[in-house]
């Protein structure tokens, strides 16, 4: 994939702030839009009259749109240029987001979610690809966990400020709530377009199927999968733990702190991306001990069970962020964007699929440890290809 030589020149250092700013604002609308289902769901529920499975599929449905939308933003990348394909995403997103606050049943409210689902994916891929033509390759580590700080921060926001702060603020309305976490994003993607580079499209059409013979693309997608599906499993089962304990008194706090540690890990990474991306000592520390603090959730009660889920997720978020900023460290400009996508793809689709065979054994046997279990063993089998990661650059394709 070619590019115009001017439009990929990167920004000098007095330009780097506003750009940060950008990958920032496109890092939070990554997560807002699906985490502010969660505390929604019993209002929308109680008005258009949901299922549980229903209300649940309002993030369920999202996350697995992670997975299949990756393809079609590794295709717009290949077509449209990373630049054009985050804004074109984020159009998408919007449209998804905030037709969730005018459907008027419960059809255009899953098709609305998975409008939304499919905009946020196709954001993943567009990303990563775009840091090499944005930043000096030298800030490419950075900002990833700039980016990802947003995202994480996104989590955060999106989760513990819709309740208690920007509901009431509306008449207690949840369709305006959802309307005023979704517009603003417009301004996000008109300012894309601030920075006067990487305005053109690709010189040509490229491949954007995932490289199966990349041993990257699955390696790196497993371990994504790890992080994910321990996360997001445990994130689910959180509730169900604790009742099964006779702590579920103790839930608040514990979701409480669990969230909270991946803002405290995109934080370290903040500082320490550049020392720590790129190094695969440090996947394996994160992995190991993401599985020791789900292990732990196991065989702790109370407050030392919270101290481990904790642990687990605060390591998961520093591993999320070692895993995806390695794409554009690795390959080129032109293989960023597809590599990032198969990524995503193997990744989210573990993150999806693992957590939900393990609620079936649960379901099946009548122990929600046995979720956990899943997700422990899943985690284990997938543990040996952090220690043989092959992360130098390849030769033949230079840095942008």
């Amino acid at each position: 994939m070619a590019f115009q030589t001017a439009a990929t020149t990167p920004p000098p250092p007095a330009r780097l702030l506003p750009v940060a700013v950008l990958l920032w604002l496109a890092g939070v609308y990554l997560r807002i839009p699906v985490l502010v289902a969660p505390p929604l769901a019993p209002f929308i529920g109680d008005e258009l009259a949901l299922t549980q499975a229903l209300t649940g599929a309002l993030t369920t449905l999202p996350i697995l749109m992670l997975a299949i939308g990756a393809m079609p933003g590794s295709l717009a990348i290949s077509r449209i240029g990373p630049r054009n394909t985050l804004a074109l995403a984020m159009l998408i997103m919007v449209i998804g987001s905030a037709g969730r606050g005018l459907v008027p049943d419960t059809f255009t409210l899953m098709i609305a979610s998975a409008v939304m689902g499919l905009g946020v994916a196709m954001m993943q891929p567009a990303l990563p690809a775009l840091l090499p033509r944005w930043l000096e390759p030298h800030h490419i580590a950075l900002g990833s966990a700039i980016y990802m700080n947003g995202m994480l921060m996104g989590e955060f926001i999106g989760a513990g400020i819709t309740l208690p702060v920007l509901m009431p603020l509306l008449d207690n309305s949840w369709r305006a709530t959802v309307l005023a976490w979704s517009l603003p994003a417009l301004l996000v993607v008109a300012a894309l377009f601030l920075p006067k580079r990487d305005l053109a499209r690709p010189a040509h059409k490229a491949a954007w199927l995932p490289d199966w013979k990349n041993p990257l693309t699955l390696r790196l997608g497993l371990l994504l999968g790890l992080s994910g599906s321990m996360f997001f499993g445990l994130n689910a089962y959180m509730g169900n733990l604790l009742e099964q304990q006779g702590r579920i008194g103790l839930l608040s706090e514990a979701l409480f702190w669990y969230n909270i540690a991946q803002v405290f890990a995109s934080l370290v990474m903040l500082k320490m991306a550049r020392a720590w991306v790129g190094r695969r000592t440090f996947i394996v520390v994160m992995a190991v001990l993401s599985i020791a603090g789900t292990v732990g959730t196991l065989v702790l009660e109370g407050w030392w069970f919270i101290a481990s889920a904790t642990l687990m997720s605060f390591v998961a978020g520093i591993l999320l962020i070692l895993l995806v900023a390695l794409p554009p460290l690795l390959v080129n400009s032109a293989e960023t964007g597809r590599l990032s996508a198969g990524t995503f793809l193997v990744g989210y689709t573990m993150a999806f699929s693992v957590p939900m065979l393990g609620g079936l054994l649960a379901d099946w046997t009548g122990d929600t440890r046995h979720a956990v279990m899943a997700m422990v063993a899943y985690s284990l089998l997938v543990l040996p290809l952090a220690f043989t990661l092959d992360l130098k650059r390849k030769k033949d394709q230079p840095a942008s």
